[in-house]
């Protein structure tokens, strides 16, 4: 795939922690993961199956404050500066016009269809580990957004897991990532989020149904952006059966049958929390067919 060449990004919404943090972390043993709650409300990408990644006193090493630091984010400007014709050969670039796509998309269309005000999210790089509102977390844990502080964090590094490990490659498997934690965003903003945890407390049997929906429709919502950023007005270029098969591959990749399997354990759906593959593929075509974000109504059964 390629990107608008002209393209200004506004890294202004982007806090890059890496570096920031003392040396030495090292990596987390296991799998990659996310979506357990974590100190109270991380939403990740994937099950989080890496156990015991606080120590007896909580500290990890190499922790980074996102919660509360803005990182310094002039290095990654200047990298992703339209001066640079080798910018979307990285990781990070990528992201970062990928991220500038997104809020262009939602800001402009979250009231027309959803009927709620655009808020904007914040984008935080981290590397090893970091500290969001909703409590500590490694590099394992995989991609998340935190309600609490309202910010997507990823750690590149998961990206090699995502094409090594999980078999999904591709630069448009890494956009699928962020737009579905963006699309967690979205439930944030328009009350989804809050409605779906009293929901959970009130019906605690069906805590991993209410879950699944809420990372079903987060799917469902990065097949919507995925069809508005395949016009001619989008940053993301050319996106054509390829990339929509990298989408695909990914989000089966982290359906909860997929991780089971992975890890060498059974098969166990009444363990889920994000859906199976099938179902995640399912559900982001539905966004991109629709392009409609009325189309994702994952509660409808429940």
């Amino acid at each position: 795939m390629d990107f608008d060449k002209d393209a200004e990004l506004d890294t202004s919404q982007i806090d890059d922690l890496r570096g920031s943090g003392p040396s030495g972390g090292g990596g987390m043993g296991g799998l990659p993961g996310g979506g357990k709650t974590i100190g109270g409300g991380v939403v990740g990408l994937i099950i989080f199956i890496v156990l015991g990644l606080l120590g007896a006193n909580g500290n990890i090493p190499g922790l980074q404050d996102g919660g509360t630091s803005s990182g310094d984010n002039r290095a990654l400007a200047e990298k992703c500066a339209k001066s640079n014709p080798d910018r979307f050969r990285e990781a990070d670039c990528r992201q970062a016009v990928t991220f500038n796509d997104l809020r262009a998309y939602w800001s402009t269309n979250l009231f027309p269809t959803l009927g709620a005000q655009y808020k904007e999210p914040r984008f935080v790089l981290f590397e090893q580990a970091v500290k969001p509102a909703c409590g500590q977390a490694t590099s394992a844990v995989g991609p998340f957004y935190c309600p609490g502080d309202q910010k997507i964090y990823i750690d590149l590094g998961f990206y090699d897991e995502l094409a090594s490990r999980f078999g999904a490659p591709g630069e448009f498997a890494q956009a699928y990532v962020i737009a579905h934690e963006f699309g967690h965003h979205i439930q944030t903003i328009d009350g989804t989020e809050a409605q779906v945890r009293r929901l959970q407390q009130r019906n605690p049997a069906k805590e991993n149904q209410y879950s699944i929906a809420m990372e079903l429709q987060a799917d469902c919502y990065a097949g919507v952006w995925t069809k508005a950023a395949s016009g001619p007005d989008g940053l993301v270029g050319t996106i054509g059966q390829q990339e929509i098969n990298e989408a695909l591959e990914a989000a089966a990749a982290v359906g909860d049958d997929r991780i089971q399997e992975k890890s060498g354990g059974r098969v166990n759906p009444e363990t889920w929390t994000h859906g199976s593959a099938a179902q995640r593929q399912k559900w982001f075509d539905t966004g991109f067919q629709s392009g409609n974000p009325k189309a994702c109504n994952t509660f409808q059964s429940l």
